[in-house]
């Protein structure tokens, strides 16, 4: 087990470009509970030039959001000479790519995150699998955000809970009040967008006091 079960993460999610990394992430204060993501926009935008570049500026844990699908191996191999330190996969893979993950990220001393984006139940996705990952992510896309219907799906997290020790994330649209409930409904990790003016989704303005914002998140999580 790479984290802390009893710790609260943040993780500050970067998806535009590698200018933003630039002017943003110098001024956050470097913190273990804070984790920085390449979002998958941004690394399709800059590729492994766009996560050497996130390494330049952090030293902390990195996470390389590439929602692997197929070719475990090769993309954790990948991302982790670029300086990832944690990657995920998505949790509707077929169930041997998921277990060659896991074990791969085990292998290099990578957390293995599976996001459960558009999984109905993720004890399904985690019952077949030969060793859990490290951390699930409940997760509420960004399309999904528009319907206010959808909700993360936090009632997951106490059935989760009840069969494995694993760190539970929650993603989507998460604010300072969507935090401090996922931390309520017993999430460990919350995720939260850097969202630049004209995007309609929910997190942290890039306008905004970001290294201020982080000081809240991490309070609010406390």
């Amino acid at each position: 087990m790479l984290l802390d079960n009893k710790t609260r993460y943040l993780q500050i999610a970067f998806n535009d470009d590698v200018s933003l990394v630039r002017s943003i992430l110098p001024g956050i204060v470097e913190n273990p509970r804070i984790f920085i993501e390449a979002g998958t926009p941004y690394l399709k935008r800059e590729g492994m030039r766009g996560l050497r570049e996130i390494r330049r500026f952090w030293s902390g844990h990195i996470v390389a959001d590439l929602k692997i699908v197929d070719g475990a191996v090769g993309e954790v191999d990948m991302v982790r000479q670029f300086g990832a330190t944690a990657i995920t996969a998505l949790g509707n893979a077929p169930e041997e790519t998921l277990n060659l993950f896991i074990n791969r990220c085990q292998q290099l001393g990578v957390i293995s995150m599976i996001d459960m984006l558009g999984v109905d139940d993720p004890l399904a996705v985690l019952r077949p699998l030969a060793t859990p990952p490290d951390v699930i992510v409940l997760h509420r896309g960004r399309d999904e955000e528009s319907n206010r219907r959808k909700l993360i799906n936090y009632r997951h997290i106490s059935r989760v809970r009840s069969k494995y020790d694993i760190v539970i994330s929650a993603a989507g649209g998460v604010d300072l009040k969507e935090a401090r409930s996922a931390i309520f409904n017993g999430a460990n990790m919350v995720v939260a967008n850097l969202v630049s003016p004209g995007h309609a989704w929910t997190g942290i303005s890039t306008t905004s006091d970001v290294a201020g914002m982080a000081r809240q998140f991490l309070e609010t999580i406390e």
